[in-house]
């Protein structure tokens, strides 16, 4: 039988789970992108032998998009197709953080250790980071 020790690197990712909504309270009157607050609870198995929870925080909000007429040359060399060009941002993590979970596993304690966003801007959207 595997220890604790080694099942929770690998185990901590896939049992990730969110005990509250990402999507921001209607009452928040912070427009625009910004960090929001949310417990996370992780367990080591499906047992919950080692099992923790922890304050982090996720990017949330809206971002400035437009639409507009392409130019000429964008016409010409799209041959036509492309007669609106569009510029969109995504709010997205700027910067992240590690932050220490304790892991309690019956009467011992293990520590791990995860990401949260320490900040968050409107940059570009990259479907490779979501």
């Amino acid at each position: 039988m595997p220890t604790v020790s080694k099942m929770i690197p690998t185990v901590v990712l896939v049992l990730l789970l969110v005990s509250g909504a990402l999507s921001p309270d209607p009452t928040d009157p912070e427009p625009g992108c910004h960090r929001y607050p949310f417990n996370v609870t992780i367990k080591s198995d499906r047992q919950g032998t080692c099992r923790g929870s922890q304050l982090i925080h996720a990017c949330v909000g809206y971002c400035e998009s437009s639409a507009f007429p392409s130019k000429s040359s964008v016409l010409l060399a799209s041959g036509y197709k492309h007669n609106i060009t569009s510029v969109s941002q995504c709010c997205t993590i700027s910067k992240m953080l590690k932050v220490r979970v304790s892991l309690f596993c019956g009467p011992r304690r293990e520590e791990i250790e995860i990401f949260t966003a320490g900040s968050c801007r409107c940059d570009m959207c990259r479907l490779s980071r979501y």
